[in-house]
């Protein structure tokens, strides 16, 4: 019983404070992953540079931190582009889509998830971020409505004590 009851206040606490199941990366990755793109040879082959921007890609999307994620958000749409094959792309789609929500910009992350899935319909991450984010953005509505409903009963309960203090 009392299991069943932490359950439940964990998902809701879960689901006030958004609790996701995508990675986050530290600042050690990253650097890492920076120091692994800097020491590229020049001579290295086209596929070892492309691999290893697209761990740093990866890092930066997941980063807890707004300046990483904007940069590999913009290193993400400069290579897709160049991305020369249908898995190629799907992977930064779906890495742009894991930004765009980590950045709060639900919208447009819902937009490149669905783009995703056009190319690779039982892709099962982008399938599990489209969830995450109709979840987040089903959340932000309800939050909103409460929000809009506490304000409205205090605006009414001021104007009904204004109106008790008149008579």
């Amino acid at each position: 019983m009392e299991a069943s009851i932490n359950k439940f206040f964990e998902s809701v606490g879960n689901f006030f404070t958004g609790g996701d199941q995508i990675p986050w990366c530290d600042r050690d990755v990253i650097s890492g992953c920076e120091r692994e793109v800097r020491e590229i040879d020049d001579d290295a082959s086209e596929q070892l540079k492309t691999d290893s921007l697209m761990r740093l890609s990866w890092a930066l999307v997941h980063s807890k931190h707004p300046e990483d994620v904007q940069r590999g958000i913009a290193m993400l749409e400069t290579s897709l582009t160049n991305a020369s094959t249908p898995l190629q792309k799907r992977e930064r789609l779906y890495l742009l889509a894991v930004g765009y929500y980590r950045s709060g910009d639900y919208s447009r992350s819902r937009q490149l998830v669905d783009r995703c899935l056009e190319i690779a319909p039982d892709s099962r991450q982008a399938l599990y971020l489209k969830k995450t984010i109709e979840d987040r953005i089903a959340k932000d509505g309800v939050i909103g409505i409460g929000i809009t409903a506490t304000a409205v009963g205090l605006i009414a309960g001021g104007i009904a004590a204004a109106l008790a203090r008149r008579r």
